[in-house]
């Protein structure tokens, strides 16, 4: 049998080799003219290191080594650089701060010292490897990747924010990339709309896990319900759905505070991180980046252990963003360490490079016209609802009534990728297009990073659970088997339940499970029953209702203004 590399992973030959290595020497030579010093971590960390640090364990690869001590490997340089600096200053010091001396380069040491630099006592580190996270199978994602990046620790405030910030946009910019944004956001006026929600535990996870899948579609589904059982305020709801739509220059921080005060929440007695981040876009205007800057306060999601600013870097030609980072003030409480601020940021170099390669196509092929905007259109059940609501949003429709055998439409100004509802995901989070219409369930079957815009308000049915109209309950105690379509869904369910199952994973012919034994129960849609009731099977739960929504891929909502502008037509015509 010839070896083989493990999914997920893959070799790099030396043309590639090269140009990585050109991308890494020329960011961490940025990093180092602005005094950062590099650093080493092992790939391996204790289990319980991440454990401690919200945020960075749900993606990680765990092993047992031969003492049967639980190891992490890295999926992320933040929490690695924590430990190194708590654990190497306090061994070093004897556990008495973190002051750090002047090195030859000019960059933070960790010795002892008085130095007379105005950034004595801050440490300033960059570093450059790999990282390994599981990820969706068949995703077509990589599980390794190499981050370059830079921690800013013991320092707080405004300056090293705009630090890091303009360090970020500076790379970008040598890395040869013209059309790209930073998106800066922070957690402190989500923090504060949800200290004056006072929501329970479970319904603050609830509202959370929304906000950080970027699912604003569900987000305001859950709100509603929150307001309809009296457990939440109508004014804080309506500033917890429109917050992490709010996206903009100064209007956007204007439209952010006037949100929070009609939550009732004292702006002048409340640290709101908003004129950190108007003070933001004015450093980006002076450097020369006006164009390059915007706020948005959807970018929080996935990052629960962030406490002030946020940002993300965006670059045309990648769906992905091609960094991240923000300030994460209490890590270091968590290891031990008080009182010790610190920021960071990471660039993923394999989303560079891709930006890079995209962005020299498009120069080459360069016309007058602007790049159309390429929309992931569903056929089947799907589609005539799909053409009726591109249509009143203001779209040409007439060559895609009727596509024939052409998978790709063309119209002024767009192009519609004709393709599977289940596939639509896959093409708008891979970068085969800007944005997309499917059902709710191919989105949470995808389980893949993208952002949920609209709910179109067509395209309904339903996730049903359905038996043999003549079988018995069976006992909570035994394990059910299970056939389905959809894995996902069905497994996420019978997890709220706390029922074990064993999935069946079929392509069709689903009611045939339980009539010939294959499987005691079903999963799967319904719109009317009839096909349930013909095979004697009876509905006994509902999972979840499903419409049509628009969605897009993160660097489009936050690059592409016609993605925002879509979406809002499409929701103005939904209501309509």
């Amino acid at each position: 049998m010839r070896p083989v590399t493990p999914q997920g992973f893959r070799d790099i030959l030396p043309a590639e080799a090269l140009q990585r290595e050109r991308v890494c020497q020329l960011v961490s030579g940025i990093f180092a003219e602005q005094g950062y010093a590099p650093v080493e971590t092992p790939l391996l960390e204790d289990a319980g290191t991440p454990d401690r640090m919200a945020g960075q364990e749900g993606d990680s690869f765990r092993l047992f080594d031969s003492d049967g001590r639980l190891l992490t490997i890295r999926s992320d340089f933040t929490m690695p650089i924590a430990r190194l600096v708590s654990t190497q200053l306090r061994n070093a010091q004897g556990g008495q701060g973190m002051q750090g001396g002047q090195d030859a380069q000019g960059g933070q040491c960790m010795q002892g010292g008085q130095p007379s630099d105005p950034r004595a006592g801050q440490i300033r580190l960059r570093y450059c490897g790999p990282v390994v996270r599981q990820q969706p199978q068949n995703a077509g994602k990589t599980r390794q990747l190499t981050q370059i990046g830079a921690e800013l620790i013991a320092a707080g405030g405004l300056e090293a924010d705009v630090e890091l910030a303009c360090m970020a946009a500076s790379c970008l910019q040598a890395c040869g990339l013209s059309r790209w944004k930073i998106a800066f956001g922070s957690v402190k006026p989500l923090n504060l709309l949800l200290a004056a929600a006072g929501l329970s535990a479970d319904a603050q996870d609830g509202l959370l896990s929304f906000i950080h899948s970027s699912d604003f579609v569900g987000l305001d589904d859950f709100v509603i319900d929150l307001v309809e059982s009296g457990e939440l305020d109508p004014a804080v709801a309506e500033a917890l759905k429109a917050l992490p739509r709010t996206c903009g220059g100064q209007d956007a921080l204007d439209e952010a505070c006037n949100l929070l005060a009609r939550a009732g929440i004292d702006l002048d007695a409340q640290d709101t991180g908003i004129p950190q981040l108007s003070w933001l876009l004015e450093a980006m205007q002076t450097r020369g980046w006006p164009d390059n800057a915007v706020v948005d306060f959807s970018i929080l999601n996935s990052f629960d252990y962030y406490t002030g600013l946020v940002f993300a870097l965006f670059a045309d030609g990648v769906a992905d963003p091609v960094g991240s980072g923000g300030r994460y003030d209490d890590s270091f409480a968590k290891l031990g360490c008080k009182d010790v601020p610190a920021a960071g940021f990471a660039l993923c170099l394999e989303h560079l490079l891709k930006a890079q390669a995209a962005q020299a196509a498009q120069d080459a092929s360069a016309s007058d016209e602007s790049r159309p905007l390429r929309i992931a259109v569903p056929k089947g059940s799907l589609f005539e609802g799909s053409v009726a609501m591109l249509e009143a949003a203001g779209f040409d429709v007439e060559d895609l009534r009727n596509p024939g055998r052409h998978l790709i439409v063309r119209a002024p100004g767009v192009e519609y990728v004709i393709v599977r509802p289940t596939d639509a995901p896959a093409f708008v989070a891979s970068g085969g297009a800007d944005c997309g219409i499917c059902g709710r369930d191919s989105l949470i079957e995808a389980g893949l990073d993208l952002v949920q815009l609209v709910d179109l308000g067509f395209g309904s049915c339903r996730f049903v659970v359905a038996q043999p109209a003549d079988a018995p309950q069976p006992p909570q105690d035994r394990t059910l088997r299970i056939a389905t379509k959809y894995p996902r869904i069905t497994r996420e369910y019978y997890r709220r339940q706390g029922q074990q199952v064993e999935i069946v994973h079929l392509h069709g012919n689903i009611e045939l499970g339980p009539i010939v034994g294959l499987s005691d129960r079903i999963v799967d849609i319904t719109a009317t029953g009839t096909t349930l009731r013909e095979n004697n099977l009876e509905v006994v739960d509902t999972v979840l209702e499903c419409n049509a929504r628009f969605f897009a891929s993160p660097a489009s909502v936050r690059c592409d203004g016609r993605v925002a502008r879509l979406a809002a037509r499409l929701a103005a015509c939904q209501r309509q």
